[in-house]
């Protein structure tokens, strides 16, 4: 079997940062409370990264997400084949718990709720964080969603895809993935694939 392991792009660049450390004046210490990149390791742990260790593997697919570690696994039949790193829904936006199917794949979606407005003559953005239902584009600008590659929809319109992962829940109440595993599960997923919220 082939093991893919890949280090997302966020964590690509922790790790080339922690060789170049701050800097500090001759003579003078680091502070003691706040280390450098506390809590990055030399070495990325496979949980850190995601890995992938399916193909080949037989068994229908389930896909299980765990909010309280923000992870995903990926399972064939009962043989556990993927985790990745996620970042949930917000304080204020939670990806409700439950047993779900998969009902929509989009390989290239975009938001029709959250997004940004742009001006189209020089593409500055207007509003970073806009939401169609209450940010309307003025004349002159657009709304662009927000892209949302490797779209498993799972919940109405919450679905796994990918996404930035600053380390804690941060999404409008999707479940967002490292690029190459959000790739990876929606490639090994179909139509009616299980996903559970736990």
């Amino acid at each position: 079997m082939k093991k893919i392991v890949i280090l997302s792009t966020a964590l690509s660049s922790a790790f080339l940062l922690a060789n170049c450390g701050p800097a500090y004046s001759s003579g003078a210490q680091a502070p003691a409370s706040k280390p450098y990149l506390e809590g990055y390791q030399t070495q990325p742990t496979k949980e850190e990264v995601g890995y992938w260790d399916g193909d080949g593997v037989e068994g229908a697919a389930k896909i299980k997400l765990n909010i309280a570690q923000q992870k995903a696994y990926f399972y064939k039949g009962n043989q556990l084949v993927g985790q990745s790193p996620i970042s949930s829904g917000d304080s204020t936006h939670k990806t409700p718990k439950g047993t779900f199917k998969v009902t929509q794949k989009s390989p290239d979606h975009r938001s029709s709720l959250y997004g940004v407005i742009k001006d189209n003559t020089t593409g500055e953005i207007i509003i970073a964080d806009a939401d169609s239902r209450i940010n309307k584009p003025k004349a002159g600008q657009s709304y662009e969603g927000a892209d949302m590659k490797h779209f498993l929809r799972f919940n109405g319109a919450i679905g796994m895809h990918k996404g930035h992962l600053p380390g804690y829940p941060a999404s409008h109440g999707c479940v967002r993935l490292p690029g190459h595993m959000a790739k990876i599960f929606f490639e090994n997923s179909k139509y009616g694939t299980p996903v559970i919220v736990e």
